[in-house]
């Protein structure tokens, strides 16, 4: 059996979920909206010019989980994923993981955006197996920290953990991301493909003769 290991933002969803909740909080009016505005904009650049630290972007980015009800945040979860993501679904994202199952390969999705927001958009998408940051939590209350990142060489890491405490013992791993950050996980799969790549990525696969191809049709 073999494991295909996939991105989830601008590799199976043409967007940035972490991005777009934010903007949704903003429409919501549940954050301030000229300061939240921008402080997720700059933080998307950040991640977009692979300078991103992900601490500073938690303490950002989890501090609404902390002002307001969990079922409030939970509710309005829900409807994110219903009118946000998956109308961004990547047009051959479904046919992609389809062509996995029926290969009988086991598919994972690993991300640098919270479980909160993923865990959802996974199970959209039908995959069972997720690596995620973590927030940290104090029962059933969000502190706004990190109890584990999931973001760059953490995500190598993290799996190489998530391998050795799976009971099946793959032979071969695929990787799929679009972005330089993950460069250390496509160097850590054996079969590693740049999709709808950032242009640091798209020529390190060029050079390295990676497969680079599209999703979004």
């Amino acid at each position: 059996m073999n494991l295909a290991v996939f991105d989830l933002d601008h590799t199976l969803l043409n967007g940035d979920s972490d991005y777009l909740w934010g903007q949704y909080l903003v429409e919501h009016a549940l954050v301030d909206r000229d300061y939240y505005s921008r402080e997720n904009q700059r933080f998307y650049d950040q991640y977009a010019a692979g300078t991103l630290d992900i601490h500073e972007f938690a303490a950002f980015s989890l501090k609404p989980l902390t002002l307001h009800p969990l079922a409030t945040m939970e509710a309005l979860r829900q409807r994110f994923v219903a009118e946000c993501i998956a109308p961004i679904v990547s047009r051959d994202a479904p046919a992609l993981l389809a062509r996995h199952r029926e290969q009988g390969d086991e598919l994972l999705i690993t991300t640098a955006t919270n479980r909160f927001i993923v865990e959802p958009i996974a199970a959209h998408l039908g995959v069972r197996h997720l690596l995620a940051t973590e927030p940290e939590r104090d029962g059933a209350r969000f502190t706004g920290r990190i109890r584990l990142s999931n973001f760059r060489d953490d995500k190598v890491t993290n799996l190489k953990a998530w391998l050795a405490a799976h009971p099946v013992r793959f032979e071969r791993l695929y990787g799929y991301s679009d972005s330089r950050n993950d460069l250390p996980l496509l160097e850590f799969t054996d079969l590693p493909h740049a999709v709808d790549a950032d242009p640091v990525l798209r020529a390190e696969a060029e050079r390295r003769g990676w497969p680079v191809i599209s999703l979004r049709g």
